[in-house]
């Protein structure tokens, strides 16, 4: 029997909650009128003294701890927005009522209560309850040091149970939600319009990776579902629609590791009339003031390392980054020279390497991708790796392309767009011949993105830019499965 189809009841919860219904309570009623959240409670009542207060409170949440005193109960409850001590007496809420609670209410059970507002003699503001209700019956237990779970396999195949006892993990969600926020605000706001495109696609593109494959019962054929919503923002951008975005789930049938996983998130933009140069700038200042919404600073710690986000970032080309991290000159080598330079640096994977520009790439990947620390804008990317990248205005042989690095990490990639549909037919036959040759990430051809270039589509800038990467920068995390709240796991 696999995690998925094992349940988890406790025999004593179940005993207590058959006892509820035996007495008559009802189990899961349906609402509760709770008169405001908890850490809206505590900073109403923060000078609250010893006396309780005259105006009644009703509240509501997921009990974490119980402390038995005799004819006293304290208790501790959580709503999403903070905790509060409750204290319950007998001779408040009665003989069968106490008990009803000492015997059959555990933590992790859901309720609601009503009572005044105090403060302890420990100088803790607390609920002085007089009636409480039951809102939700746990019968699965809450890990014996319910204030921390640390099995971390466990944490992501149940992650409801994760956000439940780590209030960090909960805060990381929170940021998350807030990024995605501001980033439909901030584009929005610059005259930016978001449109919804096709998950389920006949011809998959847009990226170079291996897609999923589903099959479609009525109309008899395959699909796939997207790698990147590219293509259909692009023909948007040729209806007429001239700044468009979508954040967006991709999906791509590759490895799973820290900063991968087969679901992911990103926001791709397209905007008329601009280049490269442009979705750089864009890029950073969005970043940077995003940086600031969430921290209040443009400095951030990530590990043991300190990144600051201020404007301007670094922006340097591929072959000067290989010129400055690594010293070579790959232009000054023959391509066998390059084969032993890469030698003498324990790096002899280039197979499918075939040009200077091409090993290039292969340097740039190996050696020099994890010293960009801090947000590093590289441009200029060769041609072949780059199918839908508008040629370069003055350099051979290279694409207006840009990927911006953070901690080592690739997190945008944008364009000068490419839209020439008899330039962009020939890379697509390129990359259709690399399929051919077994390339399982190299791109379809999708003659009718190529019809639709050919109807006319302006200068156009582009940049995709991976949400999940940049929500671990920004909230200290190394793994990719700590941002997305329900990462795919192998059943077992």
């Amino acid at each position: 029997m696999n995690s998925f189809q094992k349940l988890e009841f406790s025999n004593r919860k179940m005993s207590k909650m058959k006892k509820l219904i035996s007495k008559g309570v009802t189990i899961y009623p349906y609402r509760f009128d709770r008169t405001m959240v908890i850490a809206d409670l505590k900073s109403l009542y923060e000078n609250i003294g010893h006396e309780k207060s005259e105006k009644k409170v009703k509240i509501a949440g997921r009990i974490y701890r119980i402390r038995y005193h005799g004819r006293v109960i304290f208790a501790d409850i959580k709503d999403e927005s903070g905790k509060i001590q409750l204290y319950l007496r007998e001779n408040d809420l009665g003989e069968e009522q106490f008990k009803l609670f000492k015997e059959c209410i555990d933590t992790g059970d859901i309720i609601g209560v009503c009572g005044s507002v105090f403060r302890t003699k420990m100088g803790e503001i607390s609920i002085w309850v007089d009636e409480f209700i039951l809102l939700a019956k746990s019968l699965c237990p809450l890990p014996e040091k319910f204030h921390g779970l640390k099995n971390i396999e466990r944490r992501y195949r149940q992650r409801y149970l994760d956000l439940i006892v780590n209030d960090d993990i909960r805060n990381v969600f929170r940021i998350r939600s807030k990024v995605v926020s501001f980033i439909r605000k901030y584009l929005e706001k610059r005259g930016f319009l978001e449109f919804e495109t096709p998950i389920l696609q006949p011809i998959y593109g847009g990226a170079n990776a291996r897609p999923f494959i589903t099959y479609h019962n009525y109309l008899d054929q395959n699909f796939y579902l997207r790698i990147a919503p590219e293509l259909y923002l692009k023909r948007l951008i040729v209806g007429g629609f001239e700044k468009v975005f979508e954040v967006a789930r991709n999906f791509r049938n590759e490895d799973i590791d820290v900063l991968h996983n087969p679901e992911f998130t990103m926001v791709e933009i397209y905007e008329a009339y601009k280049d490269y140069n442009d979705m750089m700038d864009l890029c950073e200042d969005m970043i940077s003031q995003l940086v600031w919404e969430i921290h209040g600073k443009y400095e951030i710690t990530f590990g043991d390392t300190t990144i600051n986000f201020k404007k301007p970032w670094n922006r340097i080309s591929m072959e000067e980054a290989v010129k400055k991290y690594v010293n070579i000159d790959i232009w000054k080598h023959s391509f066998e020279e390059l084969k032993e330079i890469a030698k003498d640096y324990g790096i002899e994977n280039y197979g499918g390497v075939s040009s200077h520009r091409e090993f290039l790439v292969f340097l740039f990947e190996n050696l020099v991708e994890k010293k960009l620390i801090q947000p590093t804008f590289i441009y200029d990317y060769p041609i072949e790796i780059s199918p839908l990248a508008k040629k370069h205005r003055e350099k051979e042989g290279f694409t207006e392309r840009f990927e911006l690095f953070i901690n080592g990490w690739e997190i945008a990639n944008g364009f000068s767009e490419l839209n020439d549909p008899i330039d962009q037919k020939m890379r697509f036959e390129e990359q259709e011949k690399k399929r051919r040759l077994g390339d399982l990430e190299a791109q379809m051809i999708d003659y009718d993105y190529i019809n639709a270039l050919g109807y006319g589509m302006p200068p156009t800038g582009g940049v995709g830019i991976g949400i999940d990467r940049l929500v671990m920068i920004l909230t200290n995390k190394r793994s990719i499965k700590e941002v997305i709240l329900f990462p795919q796991m192998k059943i077992g």
